[in-house]
């Protein structure tokens, strides 16, 4: 069966876009944010739950039932062993600080390195975790999926490509954070990028309508 065409990102972070397009784009799918599919100014669903899989679900139903076709969201983070597995599924509001993006991530990343310094560095093992989920408008999940990024928490940031965490994720076995990679690397590599290249084999092997024109309506994968 052929895979769609044409898939929805239920997103605004263009860096996630991003990431997710260079991964799809080579297999011929064409990556749309909420912006493009006329979402640019929705409400974001309350991400209450306790997994980044259940919140992935949360906003994958969400924009779909709104939108009336299916979407693919992800919800991610930094899980660092040291803290319990904080921030978690609050990683990308762990500071409790409002403002655009990029001042909640020094906010974040500022928070990170307060309470990392009480840890022994052993304990400072941490990874990215990425959940990712593609909804139908009438609720049903259409495939999921789940990558992890391993690595060890710094106290100085290095890089600047990436966002969020990423300058203080250091990679085991190599004297690069996150943020030193470069796009490419990345992708390859990344929680993100396992992800969403789970997603599109299951999207090839069951050709799953995402609401495009000319994609196949079976359905079958979850």
């Amino acid at each position: 069966m052929a895979m769609c065409s044409e898939l929805v990102v239920a997103t605004g972070n263009p860096h996630k876009i991003e990431e997710i397009a260079a991964v799809l784009a080579p297999l011929g799918i064409e990556v749309l944010g909420l912006a493009d599919a006329g979402g640019a100014d929705l409400p974001e669903p309350e991400e209450d739950g306790d997994t980044f899989e259940a919140n992935a679900r949360i906003k994958a139903r969400a924009y779909a039932a709104i939108l009336g076709r299916a979407c693919l969201a992800d919800d991610s983070g930094l899980e660092v062993d040291g803290l319990g597995g904080e921030p978690g599924v609050r990683s990308a509001r762990w500071s409790g600080v409002e403002g655009d993006r990029s001042t909640r991530d020094a906010a974040n990343n500022r928070k990170l390195v307060e309470r990392i310094r009480d840890v022994p560095e052993a304990d400072r093992t941490a990874r990215f975790v990425c959940a990712m989920c593609l909804a139908a408008p009438d609720g049903t999940i259409l495939a999921e999926s789940r990558g992890t990024f391993e690595g060890v928490v710094v106290e100085s940031p290095r890089g600047g490509n990436g966002f969020g965490y990423d300058p203080h994720l250091m990679l085991p076995g190599e004297d690069r954070t996150s943020a030193e990679l470069s796009p490419a690397e990345k992708n390859a590599r990344s929680h993100r990028g396992a992800a969403t290249r789970a997603i599109a084999a299951r999207l090839g092997a069951s050709g799953v309508d995402t609401g495009a024109s000319g994609t196949n309506s079976d359905t079958g994968v979850a």
